[in-house]
Protein backbone atom coordinates (compact mmCIF):
# COMPACT_ATOMS: atom_id res chain seq x y z
CA UNK A 1 0.00 0.00 0.00
CA UNK A 2 1.00 3.21 -1.18
CA UNK A 3 -1.06 5.82 0.61
CA UNK A 4 -3.00 6.24 3.95
CA UNK A 5 -3.77 3.13 5.59
CA UNK A 6 -5.21 2.07 8.86
CA UNK A 7 -3.41 -1.21 10.82
CA UNK A 8 -5.66 -3.12 12.27
CA UNK A 9 -5.19 -6.63 14.45
CA UNK A 10 -5.96 -9.70 13.13
CA UNK A 11 -8.47 -10.59 15.48
CA UNK A 12 -9.82 -7.31 15.19
CA UNK A 13 -10.72 -7.41 11.27
CA UNK A 14 -12.02 -10.78 11.85
CA UNK A 15 -14.53 -9.13 14.53
CA UNK A 16 -15.27 -6.81 11.84
CA UNK A 17 -15.50 -9.01 8.65
CA UNK A 18 -12.55 -6.98 7.32
CA UNK A 19 -9.61 -7.91 4.92
CA UNK A 20 -6.62 -6.25 3.75
CA UNK A 21 -7.02 -3.42 1.43
CA UNK A 22 -11.01 -3.22 2.29
CA UNK A 23 -11.89 0.20 3.33
CA UNK A 24 -12.95 1.24 6.41
CA UNK A 25 -14.32 4.26 8.28
CA UNK A 26 -12.51 5.13 11.39
CA UNK A 27 -14.78 8.18 13.85
CA UNK A 28 -13.92 9.68 16.68
CA UNK A 29 -15.37 12.58 18.71
CA UNK A 30 -13.34 14.74 16.14
CA UNK A 31 -14.40 13.28 12.71
CA UNK A 32 -14.06 10.47 10.24
CA UNK A 33 -12.12 9.51 7.62
CA UNK A 34 -12.05 6.95 5.19
CA UNK A 35 -8.96 4.25 4.70
CA UNK A 36 -8.05 0.97 3.71
CA UNK A 37 -7.04 -1.54 6.07
CA UNK A 38 -4.00 -3.19 6.61
CA UNK A 39 -4.04 -6.34 8.64
CA UNK A 40 -0.85 -6.75 10.97
CA UNK A 41 0.11 -7.96 14.43
CA UNK A 42 2.21 -5.27 14.36
CA UNK A 43 -0.82 -3.97 16.58
CA UNK A 44 -2.51 -5.21 19.61
CA UNK A 45 -6.42 -6.03 19.70
CA UNK A 46 -8.71 -2.97 20.61
CA UNK A 47 -5.80 -0.69 18.70
CA UNK A 48 -5.82 0.84 15.46
CA UNK A 49 -2.45 2.99 13.74
CA UNK A 50 -2.73 5.11 11.27
CA UNK A 51 0.21 7.49 9.99
CA UNK A 52 -0.55 10.98 10.42
CA UNK A 53 1.11 12.35 7.17
CA UNK A 54 -1.16 11.46 4.45
CA UNK A 55 -2.80 14.64 3.32
CA UNK A 56 -5.79 12.62 1.69
CA UNK A 57 -7.17 10.89 4.77
CA UNK A 58 -5.39 12.59 7.35
CA UNK A 59 -5.41 11.05 11.14
CA UNK A 60 -4.72 14.36 12.12
CA UNK A 61 -8.19 15.20 11.66
CA UNK A 62 -9.39 12.44 14.54
CA UNK A 63 -7.11 13.75 17.24
CA UNK A 64 -6.64 17.29 18.78
CA UNK A 65 -4.49 19.87 18.27
CA UNK A 66 -2.59 19.99 21.63
CA UNK A 67 0.83 20.99 21.75
CA UNK A 68 3.80 19.38 24.36
CA UNK A 69 4.01 23.16 26.47
CA UNK A 70 8.08 22.92 26.59
CA UNK A 71 9.25 21.56 23.14
CA UNK A 72 6.15 22.77 21.55
CA UNK A 73 5.42 19.75 19.36
CA UNK A 74 2.26 17.81 18.74
CA UNK A 75 1.60 15.57 21.64
CA UNK A 76 1.41 11.62 21.20
CA UNK A 77 -1.97 11.22 19.09
CA UNK A 78 -4.42 8.86 21.37
CA UNK A 79 -7.80 9.20 21.11
CA UNK A 80 -10.46 6.47 21.37
CA UNK A 81 -11.97 5.68 17.97
CA UNK A 82 -14.67 3.28 16.65
CA UNK A 83 -14.00 1.22 13.46
CA UNK A 84 -16.35 -0.05 10.46
CA UNK A 85 -16.40 -1.20 6.97
CA UNK A 86 -17.02 1.32 4.61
Amino acid sequence: MSGPYVEINPADAQRLSVNEGVSVRVFTRRGTITLPARVTNRVPEQVVFIPFHFVEASANELTNPALDPTAKIPEFKVCAAYVEPA
